[in-house]
């Protein structure tokens, strides 16, 4: 889909439907013989286009190629306009053969069709999220959103050989801020295709995310269309060359 601007700071806003353009491309890359090192998925407006992404994937994906989803649905407890409980069951299936899956905490709970908690996760509970939505996907997970002190907020990491759950953790910044997201899955995804672990990927994504969000913060009020991620870019190449 194309939109005009996101959904969650403006009314008005276009929408453009490509899910019938899918297969077409889909075949027409499998025709020319093009293969992908990797696929990183995010937003997906239908349940018919998780069916020709997932075709897309596993007709044009090369040979141990990393295959990342961040099941993009909600927050804060609730879905995102345009979202069911049915489109959650689909994304659930979606995500078998994923290498990783991003969710956040209320992504994780419709992704396993449980109440969502809200602060309330204990570690324990944490480390049962992550290791169910292993099961579901076969591979690693990143379960963003996670806190269980009022001053921090990361994410919990669990790897599947080693059935270990790991932590990292930044100072909480109070406020909300569009498009965290999705900085933070770009940025995970880059990291691990330039042999990261998963780990130090987890760890790089979130404290190129927080320099984002500080860089917001002097404008947030009036701000609507992302964090200023660019800011923070001379960060990350720095970052990346040490």
């Amino acid at each position: 889909a194309v939109l005009s601007t996101h959904t969650g700071g403006f009314t008005g806003f276009t929408f453009r439907d490509l899910t019938e353009d899918l297969p077409a491309i889909g075949a027409h890359w499998q025709k020319q013989g093009i293969a992908f090192d990797a696929f990183y998925t995010g937003y997906i407006g239908s349940k018919q286009q998780l069916n020709y992404i997932k075709n897309i994937v596993n007709t044009t994906r090369k040979e141990g190629a990393l295959f990342v989803v961040d099941p993009v649905m909600g927050d804060n407890g609730k879905l995102y306009a345009g979202f069911d409980k049915a489109f959650a069951s689909e994304m659930a299936a979606f995500l078998k053969g994923a290498d990783v899956i991003l969710p956040n905490l209320t992504e994780a709970a419709y992704l396993l069709n449980e109440p969502y908690l809200g602060a309330e996760y204990t570690e324990a509970q944490t480390e049962s999220l992550v290791r169910r939505l292993s099961a579901l996907s076969g591979g690693n997970v990143v379960l963003t959103g996670v806190s269980f002190d009022k001053a921090k907020l990361g994410v919990a990491i669990y790897e599947r050989n080693t059935d270990r759950v790991h932590y990292y953790f930044e100072d909480r910044i109070e406020g909300s801020f569009h498009g965290t997201g999705d900085v933070y899955a770009s940025v995970f995804t880059g990291a691990l295709l330039r042999g990261y672990s998963l780990r130090e990927a987890a760890a790089l994504a979130v404290d190129f995310t927080v320099r984002a969000i500080r860089a917001t913060l002097p404008d947030r009020e009036e701000h609507a269309y992302g964090v200023k991620f660019e800011q923070a870019i001379p960060y990350l190449i720095k970052r990346l060359s040490d």
